[in-house]
């Protein structure tokens, strides 16, 4: 057995191996180890392997998935290798023969379709990446519905993507990082051979336009999934083909800075996700997240999405109705992953059954509709055709189809007369037991004799033991079969024809069962596409119904699009805060905001907690919604289209990887600098914090000209350099705006609105009273300030000789200077040097003097 174990754990050397033994599953040597720790189950040991005992730990069969859960989540991969023939076929070999075992399965995080193992309410994504040329080729896949998507980018739009999917599991050829390596199925010719094999087709062009480094993504997807899915491949629908200009662009810093899906925290609640979720199916729950992760750029396709959002906003009592249909809907594109992949069971044809018959209920009643926006229509055909399926499936199943085969039950009786005639041969030999038993009371005179059945020895009389003599004569008729405790147990002749009757009545049944139901999976299969199309539709009625009752519930507004690169926004609230607020009984103060041409850049200032963060992330949120499809926290809505969406705001660092937070911050805003747009949207923070008060402000000071100048995209700047209001006199295209605070009987009092014109000063000290700073630092810290502020009076300020400078493009055209003298001198440590190597350091310094001579400023 250990030589199998050895065998079959070579094929899987990266993962934990379950080999299957009887009713569990058996781990051993280092993956024993590794399992024991992870799930906090008993590590012991059996029999010996090179003179040391065998570590070993299991778990049982029926328990399994919670187990698998528990290890994918802590990252691990786990081969399941299953016996692929019964002990007694196994003897046919020989005594000692070991039952065959083979890896049927290797579970990992991207691949997963078991309903206990998947959150209802998230994608899974398997992502591939491969790199042609300066192309990334990105293949995604999430196999518990099938969806299929290929695209490539850049290299500076790869982590965005990545972010956007947030994959489950991600592989590549090469080592990037967070990813597995895979060598094998990486080739773009192969790939697209086995593409249209996959697919039945002669040409891919039907599915779109697919380049080299998307192909070879595919290819090493689909060698994947071929190799830890074994025998049974995944469903995998059609390719999508996505351009990286199909959607708004948002780097993974900007996602977590805006906590779109979760919050800094790493939880849901407190996302904008969270917030805007009204969603009644799992499926609908899953297609929002990822409208909100990608919001679109093509304004039709947005219109048509608001368009459908408009239907149901403006009725309630229709949108109520929708809404209680779709709730009840099953999870079909789910139920049809887990049928795809082999691992489905009756259930899930009931749930097609059930959810198929809805989908039509659904389209009679939207059908009826004498306004039907552009996308209804489209979506409406794809509810119906599904008859035949559903009659089929309602007249071979049972109501309540179960999980389990291995009982039966599950077709339903008049669907099959051979089957009726075997469950009623069953039936009969069952009732003819039960006379048995009566019968064999009546002529032992034992009233506590019963007939049971177990697995192992079938249908048996069971006796207490003080009455086990009456029946252990030769003459009895009954013969011992094994004696317990308390009770002795029995066989009879007639007993055992009776169990021989039901035992092969009840074997045929299950396999009839069985034949039928590999049947109706054949035929749900066969309609995967449509299916599958269905419930696409479902989820974005789901959504469309979803983001109505929101709009509906907070007095949102629909979004208007412009062509121009404007920003009006009147009234405009932040969702999570306003609902934060809302909960503890607080009123969320809405603020307008207006970025145009002549006005693209704001300059916002005001004390810490006023707001400008608020106020920045909120109108970043508003923008994608608005794209996303949905209606807009605000009292009006009047936007061009963002294609980049950048957010720079709070303090974090990333000291794994050796970036402290001010590293992260220049780093951020490098990033948008090479990248924004005159389409885009940023918001920026308190650019130049993290550094001395100098640097900071001559970083920040040239941020905002570069913004202005050469980016030309529409931007939030909440600052605390009060000096950087002097750029509006010299940038046409920058506005000064504040949050507004008062001081009232010495108290600190926000206002958070936000007005035109700077604010007059930053409310440092307030704030720190506020946080419970001790009165003797506070006087002190006055008194600081105090000093400074009258040194900033006399000088002009740290600011005095900026208005001198020349502005960034102009700046940006001067090369440092550099003076070797300078430089040779400061490498001279004199408390180090002897006589003679301070001498010959004097001689270096009047050649290098003689060699460049510089003016009397230099000097």
């Amino acid at each position: 057995m250990m030589a199998q174990y050895l065998a079959l754990k070579g094929e899987v050397e990266d993962c934990l191996l379950f080999y299957r033994m009887g009713d569990f599953f058996e781990l051993f040597f280092d993956d024993a180890k590794a399992a024991a720790a992870c799930l906090d189950i008993a590590l012991t040991a059996r029999g010996e392997h090179e003179g040391q005992p065998i570590p070993m730990c299991g778990v049982p069969i029926h328990a399994a998935e919670s187990y698998l859960a528990r290890l994918i989540k802590a990252g691990h991969r786990v081969a399941i290798a299953e016996q692929t023939e019964s002990p007694a076929e196994a003897k046919k070999r020989g005594s000692k023969a070991v039952v065959a075992r083979a890896i049927v399965r290797v579970v990992t995080a991207g691949t997963l379709t078991e309903e206990a193992l998947l959150d209802s309410r998230a994608s899974n994504w398997l992502v591939a990446v491969a790199r042609a040329g300066e192309r990334f080729g990105l293949a995604a896949a999430d196999i518990s519905t099938g969806r299929f998507e290929l695209t490539s980018v850049s290299s500076g739009a790869l982590d965005s993507e990545l972010a956007r999917l947030g994959a489950a599991e991600i592989i590549s050829p090469e080592p990037l990082t967070g990813v597995i390596e895979r060598r094998a199925g990486f080739d773009s010719l192969s790939a697209e051979r086995r593409l249209k094999e996959r697919f039945g087709v002669a040409t891919l062009d039907g599915f779109g336009q697919f380049d080299r480094a998307a192909l070879a993504a595919a290819g090493g997807l689909l060698a994947y999934l071929e190799e830890v899915a074994r025998e049974s491949l995944p469903f995998l629908r059609p390719p999508v083909a996505l351009a990286a200009d199909d959607h708004m662009m948002i780097d993974a810093a900007t996602r977590e800075s805006l906590e779109l899906t979760k919050s800094q925290a790493g939880t849901r609640a407190g996302s904008l996700l969270a917030a805007v979720d009204r969603t009644v199916t799992g499926a609908g729950a899953r297609l929002l997240a990822a409208d909100l992760g990608a919001p679109l750029l093509d304004r039709s396709a947005i219109e048509a999405r608001l368009d459908l959002v408009a239907l149901f906003e403006g009725d309630s009592g229709f949108r109520d109705a929708i809404r209680k249909q779709l709730k009840a809907l099953p999870d079909i594109g789910r139920a049809l992953g887990r049928l795809a992949a082999g691992r489905g069971s009756p259930r899930d044809l009931g749930q097609l059954r059930d959810g198929l018959n809805e989908a039509r209920r659904l389209h009679d009643r939207l059908a009826r509709e004498a306004e039907q926006p552009p996308l209804l229509a489209a979506l409406l055909p794809t509810l119906t055709g599904h008859g035949a399926l559903v009659d089929l499936l309602s007249r071979a199943l049972v109501p309540a189809p179960p999980i389990d085969t291995a009982q039966g039950g599950y077709i339903a009786e008049g669907y099959d007369a051979a089957l009726d005639e075997l469950r009623a041969t069953g039936g009969e030999g069952r009732r003819a037991i039960a006379g048995l038993e009566a019968k064999y009371r009546q002529q032992t005179g034992i009233p506590a004799l019963k007939i049971r059945h177990n697995g192992v020895l079938g249908y048996h009389i069971e006796v207490p033991a003080k009455h086990a003599d009456k029946l252990m004569g030769a003459d009895s008729g009954f013969t011992h079969r094994q004696t317990l405790a308390g009770v002795v147990r029995f066989n009879a002749p007639d007993l055992h024809e009776q169990a021989v009757r039901v035992g092969q009545a009840g074997a045929h049944a299950l396999a009839a069962e069985a034949a039928h139901l590999e049947e109706l999976i054949a035929a749900a299969l066969e309609r995967a596409n449509v299916i599958a199309a269905a419930a696409d539709a479902l989820a974005r009625l789901d959504v469309a119904a979803a983001l109505a009752e929101r709009a509906a519930e907070g007095g949102w507004c629909r979004p208007h699009f412009e062509t121009h690169s404007c920003f009006e926004i009147e009234a405009g609230r932040h969702p999570v805060v306003e609902d934060a607020l809302r909960t503890s009984g607080d009123r969320f103060v809405a603020n307008d905001c207006a970025l145009s041409e002549d006005g693209r850049l704001w300059l916002v200032t005001g004390p810490n907690m006023g707001g400008k963060s608020t106020f920045l992330r909120q109108n970043a949120l508003i923008a994608i919604l608005a794209q996303a499809g949905a209606y807009v926290p605000a009292a009006r809505a009047k936007l061009g289209l963002v294609d980049r969406l950048f957010s720079r705001v709070g303090a974090s660092d990333n000291l794994a990887r050796g970036r402290s937070t001010f590293m992260v911050e220049m780093v951020e805003t490098a990033a948008i600098l090479s990248q924004a747009t005159e389409r885009s949207f940023v918001i920026l923070d308190e650019v130049g914090r993290g550094t001395s008060t100098y640097d900071g402000l001559a970083i920040a000071w040239a941020v905002v000209e570069a913004i202005h100048d050469r980016n030309r995209c529409r931007c939030l700047f909440a600052t605390h350099y009060h000096e950087l209001t002097r750029l509006a006199e010299r940038l046409d295209a920058l506005s000064l705006h504040h949050v507004r605070a008062r001081e009232w009987k010495g108290e600190l009092v926000f206002l958070h609105e936000v007005a035109e014109g700077p604010a007059d000063r930053s409310y440092g000290l307030a704030v720190a009273k506020l946080a419970g700073l001790p009165p003797p630092v506070l006087a002190r810290a006055r008194s600081v300030l105090a000093k400074l502020e009258e040194g900033r009076a006399a000088t002009g300020g740290i600011a005095a000789g900026l208005d001198d400078l020349p502005l960034f493009a102009a700046a940006a055209e001067a090369e440092p200077k550099t003076d070797p003298l300078r430089d040779a001198l400061g490498e001279i440590e004199p408390d180090a040097l002897s006589p003679r190597e301070a001498l010959d350091a004097l001689y270096r310094l009047k050649r290098l003097s003689a060699e460049s001579p510089a003016d009397a400023n230099s000097r």
